[in-house]
């Protein structure tokens, strides 16, 4: 019998916060983009992606979740603001690369991104993203 090898997570938390030119409308494009979001950084689905539009006045926008066996990733967006905020969040266990999200918002257009990096290990601690691998 052929033992699975055992991961050792690593609990990074990537927290983005964009403003964009070009704000995801549409709940399949979401759904789409959440799963090849979720390959590109070489995790896997467990349940989803999942995404809905909202139309409460003053929180009109398209929010998505995908769970990934190592965490989740969610996406909120209103883009009645001006600028559209786009809201990335992306919470794992396994290592990835956070460049690979940052490239993938640059679909959006974004002229502002801001981001805050966690190792959320035993007491959360801003990391640069030059610690993403270890």
């Amino acid at each position: 019998m052929k033992l699975r090898p055992v991961a050792v997570p690593v609990h990074k938390h990537l927290i983005i916060r964009a403003e964009v030119q070009l704000p995801p409308l549409d709940p399949e494009f979401v759904i789409e983009w959440l799963r090849d979001t979720v390959v590109s950084i070489g995790m896997k689905v467990l349940s989803g992606p999942h995404a809905a539009y909202v139309d409460v006045p003053g929180n009109e926008g398209v929010t998505g979740v995908v769970i990934i066996e190592t965490s989740h990733l969610a996406l909120h967006v209103w883009d009645h603001q001006d600028p559209p905020l786009l809201q990335l969040d992306v919470y794992t266990c396994g290592d990835f690369n956070p460049q690979i999200i940052f490239d993938k918002l640059k679909e959006f257009h974004p002229t502002k991104i801001e981001h805050k990096y966690l190792d959320r290990e035993h007491s959360p601690k801003e990391i640069s993203l030059g610690d993403a691998h270890e």
